[in-house]
């Protein structure tokens, strides 16, 4: 199996962190570049929380760079009910040294892509997509070089921040609509898929048993977001949303894909931030958006499994 070559924008966030260990944990990912967006708290905290994870996890000569710190339009939400107020509630973050990249997470999204050979970068989104946004309009030059672009966002039938919206996107819909709207190959891993990863019991004992510091941090991270998770939405097992457009880069036949239009619904009064899959027949031929359908739970956990025990008892 080939490398692949990720840029990860991310707002850590307990599933960013799980993402970020996968990219960093496979050896079939060559982690570029993690970039930092507002969303499940603020820009401060969540580039916080990256570079604590890249202590935790001993992630070294990667370039780290702070983004956008509102969305394109509206004001900002995070989501502290989930998440807590630190944006990781429920584990205590070493202290660390990690420094940030002086760039702009626009401009290291940027200079990365165009540093590298064409179609050989996937963007891999996994929270708001200001930063995507921003990038493509300061730079458009960036769609033609992109290999893919493998977001987990959305639902087509499938919400959680209103009846019809998906975190991710409701929160900067604009943002959204720029980037399923650009003409890169997309792939929306959205809610209908995620809510498959679920974190059972089962699931938290067997990363129990690598017994190594950043699996022990997984587990208080599993453990505070499914206690979140259960009182919010209900479920006894918390999905695990954003390692699952990481897994899909490593192997994508870990879930099935269809090929739909996809489009961003800005102006409805009850609708804003819709994901909007057209599922009608027939498919138009120049269609450059999927959404992936079915997960292959067992091979996904186990790609996290084997990514924790990859990276072993560190805290540098």
């Amino acid at each position: 199996m080939s490398t692949k070559k990720i840029i990860l924008d991310c707002d850590p966030g307990h599933d960013d962190a799980i993402a970020m260990l996968l990219a960093h944990g496979n050896p079939n990912i060559e982690l570029l570049a993690v970039t930092t967006v507002v969303g499940n708290q603020t820009l401060d905290k969540v580039t916080q929380n990256a570079l604590a994870i890249a202590h935790i996890a001993g992630i070294t000569g990667v370039p780290f760079a702070a983004g956008c710190h509102r969305p394109l339009v509206r004001d900002i939400e995070t989501a502290s009910d989930i998440h807590g107020e630190s944006g990781l509630g429920g584990v205590k973050l070493p202290k660390h040294s990690r420094t940030l990249d002086p760039r702009h997470a626009t401009d290291l999204i940027i200079d990365t892509i165009m540093s590298h050979p064409p179609k050989t970068v996937t963007l891999v989104p996994v929270g708001s997509l200001t930063n995507i946004a921003l990038a493509v309009r300061k730079a458009p030059k960036i769609v033609e070089r992109v290999k893919e672009v493998v977001l987990m966002g959305g639902g087509y039938h499938t919400a959680n921040r209103s009846a019809v919206a998906e975190f991710n996107i409701k929160i900067d819909p604009e943002a959204a609509h720029i980037v399923f709207n650009e003409k890169w190959p997309l792939t929306m891993v959205g809610l209908d898929l995620t809510h498959q990863a679920r974190a059972t019991p089962e699931i938290t004992k067997a990363i129990s048993r690598i017994n190594t510091k950043v699996s022990q941090f997984v587990v208080e991270l599993l453990e505070y977001y499914g206690e979140s998770y259960q009182k919010k939405h209900g479920f006894n097992s918390p999905p695990i949303h954003d390692p699952c457009a990481v897994a899909y880069v490593i192997d994508p036949t870990v879930m099935t894909t269809q090929k739909v239009p996809v489009d961003i619904e800005l102006n409805g009064t009850l609708t804003v931030g819709m994901t909007v899959a057209d599922f009608r027949y027939p498919i138009p031929k120049d269609c450059h958006t999927q959404v992936a359908v079915k997960l292959d739970q067992q091979r996904f956990w186990q790609l996290v499994i084997d990514a924790l025990k990859n990276i072993g008892d560190t805290c540098d």
